[in-house]
């Protein structure tokens, strides 16, 4: 990259997206990279650095709202929060050292502009359900807002929902609105010792239609658990199987023991506290088992709970050295694959589409791989054809973030 821009201000970015569209220079738009390697390689002469454009405009912890610059980081937006008790309730990962990169270097633009979502996500939504309004520069130069500052504001089109997720190719972000929920003033994790993918499945299930409002829902099979930085999960030499409750004291403590009453019969029983759980659930957000080897493709898989390890163990009958392990109740699930020439592309697909459909995301590969192979799940026609009559209204000249999201855009 021979030239960036680091705008300080909306003026600053509004300039130098009006000359690009009017030379047809694409930008890479970008906050401190540590998500640079998500998506197809985007290859472009110049790019546009929202770093600077950081710091809170306006925090109103009774009203639970947050506004802030695009390039604020999580880290110091979280360690603000914790000051008045309050949260990102959607657990926004930090995922640059699966890339090598350093950790606590993500942006709230980037989180919002990925869609990013921890543990939380099947009970508290993904960063689309948190965005309460923006401001944003369109590829053809001009200012736009949308949304507002209170929970109830959209009427129209819901332009917060489309931003979210399209990694920074309709629009670059110069403010921010996002909703913040109290704190838990507890949390205690609930552990299963020695399921099967499929019994940890069904004991998972039971959990979330039970009443007691739990709040992760994760299974590490043994070779995965081994890995683990929280020494009890580690030293088992089994699978765990691990229910998050959060609430207050009195609460957390009574349905903990109504979980472990509902569970008896899975398996043995056990209990984090405190700083354990909450590390626990930093590794399974984070997925820091698989930050090595680097070499390794990494997939993030979508698809419906109990479909999960019918998912995985398709793979694995093709890819016996595959690891992996489950979020979201089985919902999610991230897969480390050996080399391979496509990632594992066509297996990984496959096995979604024989397990009912879903969402493949390749979140690690080599640049060339990145290039050759859909990064995301491949849209039907239709909607493909949509999205791009989208991203011409936005960015008709396809400046921001070419390719990112399609090969060869």
């Amino acid at each position: 990259m021979s030239e960036t821009f680091l705008p300080a201000g909306t003026t600053d970015v509004v300039d130098a997206i009006r000359w690009a569209a009017a030379e047809g220079k694409p930008l890479d738009l970008h906050g401190h990279r540590s998500k640079a390697q998500l998506g197809h390689p985007v290859q472009t002469a110049y790019g546009l650095d929202m770093s600077r454009l950081h710091g809170v405009l306006d925090y109103e912890p009774a009203e639970l709202t947050l506004t802030l610059r695009p390039g604020s980081l999580v880290s110091d937006i979280e360690k603000l929060l914790a000051g008045s008790n309050q949260m990102l309730a959607f657990e926004p990962p930090d995922l640059g050292p699966l890339w090598g990169g350093p950790s606590h270097r993500g942006t709230m633009g980037g989180a919002v502009s990925c869609n990013l979502a921890g543990p939380r996500r099947f009970k508290a939504g993904a960063a689309r359900d948190h965005l309460l309004g923006f401001t944003a520069v369109s590829g053809r130069g001009e200012i736009f807002r949308a949304g507002g500052k209170v929970v109830k504001n959209v009427t129209g089109y819901d332009l917060p929902k489309l931003v979210c997720g399209a990694y920074g190719t309709l629009a670059a972000l110069t403010e921010i609105t996002v909703k913040v929920l109290p704190a838990p003033e507890k949390t205690r994790t609930v552990l299963v010792f020695g399921l099967s993918d499929e019994s940890a499945a069904q004991a998972l299930s039971a959990a979330a239609q039970s009443p007691y409002e739990v709040s992760g829902l994760a299974h590490l099979p043994a070779p995965v658990a081994a890995q683990s930085g929280v020494a009890y999960v580690a030293k088992s030499g089994m699978s765990v199987t691990a229910i998050r409750i959060e609430g207050t004291d009195v609460s957390v403590k009574a349905r903990c023991e109504a979980i472990r009453d509902l569970l008896k019969d899975y398996g043995a029983l056990e209990e984090l506290h405190s700083m354990n759980s909450s590390w626990l659930w930093r590794e399974i957000r984070d997925a820091a088992c698989f930050v090595l080897p680097q070499d390794n493709p990494l997939w993030r898989i979508s698809v419906a709970p109990m479909a999960g390890h019918q998912v995985t163990a398709a793979i694995a009958r093709e890819a016996p050295e595959a690891q992996f392990f489950y979020d979201w109740a089985g919902g999610l699930v991230w897969l480390m694959l050996y080399p391979h020439e496509d990632a594992g592309a066509e297996l990984v697909r496959r096995a979604v589409a024989q397990a009912g459909g879903g969402h493949a995301t390749l979140i690690r590969a080599p640049q060339a791989v990145r290039a050759a192979v859909p990064v995301f799940q491949p849209q039907p026609d239709a909607l493909a054809a949509l999205s791009r009559r989208v991203k011409e209204s936005f960015d008709p000249m396809n400046i921001l973030n070419p390719g990112r999201m399609a090969a060869g855009a």
